[in-house]
C-alpha cells in the first residue's frame, strides 16, 4: 500500500509539473520585446518562423550577428537565405551558419563556441514555444556566464489544450521528460564542483 500510494504521490507531481509547464509554454507567447544584446541565435527546426523571427531581430538592430544553429548540411547558403527572407545586404555581411549541431545538446555547445569566438556576453535566443525551456537549460549551462534572453515563437501546437489531439499531447508529454531529465542533469551535477571550489577559492584569496 505503502509503494501504491508513493507512485500515486509520485504520478499527481509529474501531472501538476505537466501542467505547469504547458501553461509556461501557453503564456511564453507572444514574446516580450527584448533587449538589445550582442547577438542573436536561432535554433533550427521543422519550421521556418522561427528563422524568420530571429532575422527580424537582426535588422532591427537587437544584435550584431545572427547564429543560425543546427542547418543542414546539404542547405546551400542562398537556400537559407529564401528561408529566412533576410535582406541580402545583412545577409552576407551578419548572419552565420552553423552545421554540426544535431539536437539541442548540439545547438548549445555549437552556440557556445560561436558566442565565445565572438566575444559575445549576451544572446537572444529564438526558438520553438515549446523547446524554449529546455534550450535555455542547455545553453545556460553551455555557457553560463553569458547573459541570455528568450524570443519564443508561437508554434501550431495549442499549448493551452495540449491534451485535445494526439500530436500535441504526445509533444508536450516528450518535451516536459526531456525538460526533468535536463533539470535533474544540472541538479547532480551540481552537487559536487562547488563544494571543490570553495576550498580552491580560498587559497587563491
Amino acid at each position: 500500500m505503502k509503494t501504491l500510494a508513493a507512485l500515486l504521490i509520485a504520478l499527481m507531481i509529474w501531472g501538476l509539473g505537466l501542467l505547469a509547464f504547458t501553461g509556461r509554454v501557453d503564456q511564453s507567447t507572444p514574446a516580450p520585446e527584448p533587449p538589445i544584446s550582442d547577438g542573436v541565435v536561432a535554433l533550427t527546426g521543422a519550421s521556418t518562423l522561427r528563422l524568420e523571427a530571429a532575422t527580424r531581430l537582426l535588422e532591427e538592430g537587437k544584435g550584431q550577428r545572427l547564429l543560425i544553429s543546427g542547418v543542414n548540411r546539404e542547405a546551400t547558403r542562398s537556400e537559407i537565405q529564401a528561408v529566412t527572407k533576410a535582406v541580402k545586404p545583412i545577409y552576407d555581411c551578419c548572419v552565420d551558419l552553423g552545421f554540426s549541431a544535431a539536437n539541442t545538446v548540439g545547438n548549445a555547445r555549437e552556440t557556445a563556441e560561436w558566442a565565445r569566438s565572438k566575444g559575445y556576453k549576451s544572446l537572444i535566443v529564438v526558438t520553438a514555444d515549446y523547446h524554449m525551456p529546455r534550450s535555455m537549460l542547455e545553453l545556460h549551462a553551455a555557457m553560463p556566464h553569458v547573459a541570455l534572453h528568450p524570443y519564443p515563437v508561437k508554434t501550431d501546437l495549442n499549448a493551452r489544450r495540449w491534451w485535445k489531439t494526439g500530436v500535441s499531447a504526445r509533444r508536450m508529454i516528450v518535451e516536459y521528460c526531456k525538460y526533468l531529465a535536463i533539470l535533474g542533469r544540472e541538479a547532480f551535477l551540481g552537487l559536487g564542483p562547488k563544494d571543490k571550489a570553495a576550498p580552491a577559492a580560498k587559497e587563491e584569496s
